[in-house]
């Protein structure tokens, strides 16, 4: 996995994170933790797919 692919995960652990402590505290700011988890999330998958299409195109190309 590509060294963005661990940072954007991290980034989505701790957003999960933070979300779950604000909403234990009754706080509405967890909404933009959740929104940054989601986005984060994506941003995995995308440098995650990426490499494994770079890897496949040089294997085969």
């Amino acid at each position: 996995m590509p060294r963005l692919a661990y940072y954007t995960l991290a980034v989505c652990v701790l957003s999960v994170a933070a979300a779950a402590v604000a909403f234990a505290q009754g706080s509405w700011l967890g909404i933009v933790w959740i929104l940054l988890a989601g986005l984060s999330s994506n941003m995995t998958w995308y440098y995650v797919k990426r490499a494994r299409d770079a890897r496949r195109d040089s294997v085969t190309g």
